[in-house]
């Protein structure tokens, strides 16, 4: 049996046995059956072995990326074309995020998912932490000191870190080569490294959405139908279209080859909600079933998971237009403008890290004077969005390195075709 197919088999029966779970306890069981449905199992076993499991993923994401961009940085006989690389890479994603949002508004403009809706107190009660000032998320693209930034997880500084060093191993000569080559045997260290730890993803993926459903359940989804249908039917439309068309116009592969080589991934990325967790086994799959070369993936797979936000993106531009029409205002097209705007820079430097997007939300509504405490309407909501989201994000990250490697003829047609 297939990885796919054990971790689709893991969602389904977590999210069934979560539901009814979640069902059984709201009916006031006897306090046996609570306590071996709600201590024992959803807060207790099943929340130890997915939160050690996704510590496990964390754990691999520093030292892979470093390790691989170093080796890939490093190996790279012509430097000058690193930044030819890393312009389109980054372009690129911008573009993405530049066309997700603005179909998430126009899809929003036509369902109108806030109208009706009652705001109701509780709104008040949302206290949206104060966003990162652009000037400083910039200049924290810098590490002083490599160290903290690993123990930090800051990926942008490793990235930066990381790059530099390649660059002086190239450069370097002999002493350099000498170096590259232990990067590289290091780096397949690390990839055996991630395929043990996916190994247990089903187990993983069972654990983390039984404990979710069955502390959630649904959510109130019966008030929030439209606005999910809104979310839900731009996300569709973002990496069922918009990816493949890139994919089949820039590279004339086949985007059917590529989403189901992707479905793992996505699914992955579904269960856990992080694309940080996620990268990992997205960088195994672009570099050996997408037949993307180590130079190419080790900066673009580690880039998107940190700066593209496509799914996120979409979040925002349909939560913005709920929560105007729900409060009743009025919105510009100078503001819609300034809604894409902002929602493209608020993804830089965020964290893919579950949730996050309800902190980039609280930046967006308060540039085009919306009240921020709006996002207490769409809360109850969010997760299994945000789940959604995910793979959305993890499939633009390998569409995108996909393109720049065909670019800089650094793809493996044939493998990518097997």
């Amino acid at each position: 049996m297939s990885l796919t197919i054990k971790i689709l088999i893991a969602m389904a029966a977590a999210i069934v046995l979560g539901v009814i779970t979640h069902f059984v306890l709201g009916s006031e069981p006897a306090e046996g059956v609570r306590y071996v449905l709600e201590d024992l199992l959803a807060n207790g076993l099943f929340l130890l072995i997915g939160k050690a499991f996704v510590a496990s993923l964390k754990l691999l994401v520093v030292p892979l990326v470093f390790v691989s961009l170093v080796c890939g940085v490093g190996h790279l006989s012509d430097q000058s074309r690193l930044g030819f690389m890393s312009l389109k890479t980054i372009l690129l994603y911008l573009v993405t995020t530049g066309i997700a949002i603005t179909i998430a508004l126009i899809v929003a403009n036509v369902l109108n998912p806030g109208v009706g809706i009652e705001t109701g107190s509780t709104a008040a009660d949302f206290k949206a932490p104060a966003p990162t000032p652009l000037i400083d998320v910039l200049v924290n693209i810098f590490p002083s000191n490599p160290f903290k930034a690993f123990t930090e997880a800051a990926m942008l500084q490793v990235i930066v870190f990381a790059i530099l060093l390649g660059m002086a191993i190239g450069r370097s000569g002999e002493y350099g080569k000498r170096i590259a080559n232990t990067f590289t045997d290091w780096n397949e260290v690390m990839m055996n490294l991630v395929t043990i730890v996916m190994s247990f993803a089903p187990i993983g993926v069972f654990s983390l959405l039984f404990g979710l459903f069955a502390r959630q359940g649904m959510g109130n989804i019966d008030e929030m139908i439209i606005y999910m249908l809104a979310v839900i039917l731009t996300l569709a439309l973002h990496a069922a279209i918009v990816y493949p068309t890139m994919l089949k116009v820039f590279t004339g592969l086949s985007p059917i080859t590529f989403l189901k080589k992707m479905r793992p991934v996505q699914l992955f990325a579904f269960s856990t909600a992080s694309s940080s967790a996620t990268l990992p086994f997205t960088l195994e799959t672009v570099e050996h079933k997408l037949g993307v070369n180590n130079r190419v993936a080790s900066f673009a797979v580690p880039l998107g998971a940190t700066i593209n936000m496509d799914g996120t993106a979409i979040m925002q531009g349909v939560a913005t237009v709920f929560i105007a029409q729900a409060f009743q205002l009025d919105m510009t097209l100078v503001d819609y403008l300034m809604v894409i705007m902002t929602a493209m820079l608020a993804s830089i430097g965020t964290a893919g890290v579950p949730g996050v997007g309800l902190v980039t939300l609280a930046m967006v509504l308060q540039q085009v004077g919306l009240p921020v405490e709006g996002i207490a309407l769409i809360i109850g909501v969010d997760r299994l969005l945000d789940m959604m989201r995910t793979a959305v994000n993890v499939t633009g990250d390998a569409m995108v390195s996909t393109v720049v490697a065909h670019t800089e003829n650094a793809i493996d047609r044939e493998k990518f075709n097997q």
